[in-house]
């Protein structure tokens, strides 16, 4: 089976997000602070490029949370496609955690969301079925990512470590274990690029 992969940018205190996400902020207060390394007009090192082919690589299917999807709570009562426009970055099926169902949307570029009301397990494992060699991507945001590292599905974990601090948010670690390695580390001002393997 081919490896399951998340990346994520991640503040000096651990948050993935801040609070208040909603349209105007999809990542919460400051949250767009730990992205710069990848966003147009940022001046980006060597290092950044190459996290950013990282974070971009094909993958076969990917998994993640309502929050991650949009910004829509309760009832699907809007119209909503998802942040991205007609034509996401994913290419490839994803299956979105909801308590809600919702039938899918198919959009440009191979990309459909797939509604899944059954919990993490059930996503995961349809997600694995259709990614063959091409492998599944745990997309976000944070308790999604919990699920997964609980779960012991994530073989690869790359996290860009921004010099921000937050002081509250979403965190994707609450004490757990860490059974991971580091095996490679980028860095550049805006970030500090570290990819773990699962020991």
């Amino acid at each position: 089976m081919a490896d399951t992969t998340c990346h994520m940018s991640i503040s000096l205190d651990g948050f993935v997000a801040g609070l208040d996400q909603r349209l105007d902020q999809p990542l919460g207060r400051r949250g767009g602070e730990l992205h710069t390394w990848h966003m147009p007009g940022a001046d980006v090192g060597e290092a950044d490029l190459t996290a950013t082919d990282w974070l971009m690589r094909p993958r076969g299917a990917y998994v993640m949370g309502r929050n991650m999807f949009g910004p829509v709570r309760g009832a699907w009562d809007q119209d909503w496609q998802g942040w991205w426009g007609a034509e996401p970055p994913y290419h490839a099926p994803v299956y979105v955690l909801t308590h809600h169902a919702h039938e899918p949307i198919e959009l440009e570029g191979g990309t459909t969301f797939h509604f899944v009301t059954d919990g993490f397990d059930a996503a995961y494992a349809e997600a694995s079925r259709v990614a063959g060699d091409r492998g599944v991507d745990i997309a976000g945001g944070a308790s999604t990512v919990r699920q997964a590292l609980a779960a012991g599905v994530v073989d690869e974990l790359t996290l860009d470590i921004a010099p921000v601090l937050l002081g509250t948010g979403e965190r994707i670690f609450e004490g757990e274990a860490f059974d991971f390695e580091p095996v490679e580390v980028l860095h550049s001002p805006l970030t500090t690029h570290i990819r773990y393997r699962r020991r």
